[in-house]
């Protein structure tokens, strides 16, 4: 079965309550004045299939843009790098 992708229009995490690199991403996400979803892909089946289907992989978080783009896991540096590129902060 294939996922349909769908446009994000804002900054949108899926991931974990208890995964160190979610809270490393909300917090940096919180600090950089950041206004995004969040998506517990534990209580929520579907949306764990759709991160997967959005990266390939089963790692968190997969952190998705509103130009389609998408990191997973990735350091504050390369988050912080990717949202002003979008000119987001």
């Amino acid at each position: 079965m294939t996922l349909d992708i769908p446009q994000f229009e804002k900054v949108t995490l899926f991931g974990t309550a208890t995964c160190a690199d979610c809270l490393r991403s909300r917090a940096e996400l919180s600090r950089l004045g950041v206004e995004y979803d969040d998506i517990d892909i534990a209580a929520d089946g579907d949306a764990a299939e759709l991160a997967q289907a959005i990266s390939g992989r089963t790692s968190t978080p997969v952190i998705v843009f509103p130009d389609g783009e998408h990191l997973v896991e990735p350091s504050n540096d390369e988050l912080g790098a990717k949202l002003r590129s979008l000119a987001i902060v």
